[in-house]
């Protein structure tokens, strides 16, 4: 990459989309929308927005791409009203609103830096709104890898499949689908088990996958198990607290079982690729010890507690996660 002053003035006012994007979603303007063409004038009747701000945001999004106007009304693009309309199956905007709520610890990360402590608020995390933004917007990225992924991975032949930290069981869902001889365990927290038993019952699987309630931190996982999906819940601890729930998973598998570890994966050099090296900062603000963790400190974590033939599957996702597998 060319570093220019246009480059560096670019990256810098980034944020200025981002909020324009989240206070779109926010007010539910492309739900309003919809299917529809609307002035400024009845958007705003419906949304309680001013005269002077509606106008300004719908034509800043126009400006973006995501509208677009026909005289003096505004449409969804094909876009805007597949991802972005709440009406949508395909919406997207819980992972938007989630990125929203990230935005005050982020703008904070100097002091995070300085002082290695998260800059997290605890009233937001604790709001009910904020945490289901964020088990939405999970859902929303695992619906969108999850069908890539169980093609991917090997579960042929297993029976009975721990989804460790499955939030609304997303993964389980399309592992289960793809192997119709599986059951599977989604354990997490039990204020997640209402939205997972829902979204479970949505795709016809009540009957072959169950929720447990519990902290993978702290408490026993059940089992036996002979396979253990670990996705995205080692980069939310420090290092000796991922290599204790690595232990635990492998003694919860019975003999010949696997673990599938999905991580924003870094270089072992730890200074790229992006996605993950922007990641680790958002663990920094936002938790005590996590942060993404190297392909080679990963494998070295399996191999402590026991796991054989660790490799790396031929997975790559949009933001640099990836899959390593091994057995015990």
């Amino acid at each position: 990459m060319n570093i220019t002053a246009e480059t560096i003035l670019e990256t810098s006012g980034a944020y200025w989309k981002s909020c324009t994007l989240h206070a779109a979603v926010e007010l539910g303007i492309f739900t309003v929308i919809d299917r529809e063409v609307l002035t400024a004038e009845e958007i705003g009747r419906t949304i309680g927005g001013s005269a002077r701000g509606v106008p300004m945001l719908l034509n800043a999004l126009t400006a973006m791409g995501i509208l677009r106007r026909d005289g003096r009304a505004y449409a969804n693009t094909e876009g805007s009203l597949t991802l972005l309309s709440g009406k949508s199956p395909r919406y997207i905007g819980h992972l938007i609103l989630h990125h929203h709520n990230l935005m005050d610890s982020w703008n904070r990360l100097a002091e995070a830096v300085k002082t290695g402590r998260p800059q997290r608020i605890s009233a937001a995390v604790d709001n009910e709104t904020v945490r289901r933004n964020f088990l939405m917007g999970m859902f929303t990225i695992a619906a969108i890898l999850g069908p890539l992924v169980a093609e991917v991975v090997n579960l042929s032949g297993r029976s009975r499949l721990l989804d460790l930290g499955g939030g609304p069981g997303t993964y389980a869902i399309h592992f289960c689908l793809k192997n119709p001889g599986l059951r599977a365990t989604v354990f997490d927290l039990p204020t997640t088990q209402p939205l997972a038993e829902q979204t479970i019952r949505r795709f016809g699987l009540a009957d072959r996958i169950e929720f447990t309630g519990g902290d993978f931190v702290n408490d026993d996982f059940g089992g036996p198990y002979d396979a253990a999906w670990l996705s995205q819940i080692l980069h939310g601890e420090g290092p000796e607290v991922c290599r204790a729930i690595i232990a635990k998973a492998a003694r919860a598998l019975a003999p010949g079982g696997m673990a599938l570890i999905h991580e924003f994966i870094l270089d072992d050099t730890m200074d790229g690729p992006l996605p993950p090296a922007l990641f680790s900062l958002n663990m920094l603000v936002g938790t005590v010890e996590g942060r993404s963790y190297g392909e080679g400190e990963i494998r070295e974590m399996m191999a402590a507690a026991g796991f054989r033939n660790v490799k790396r599957l031929a997975f790559r996702s949009r933001t640099d996660s990836g899959i390593l597998v091994g057995e015990i």
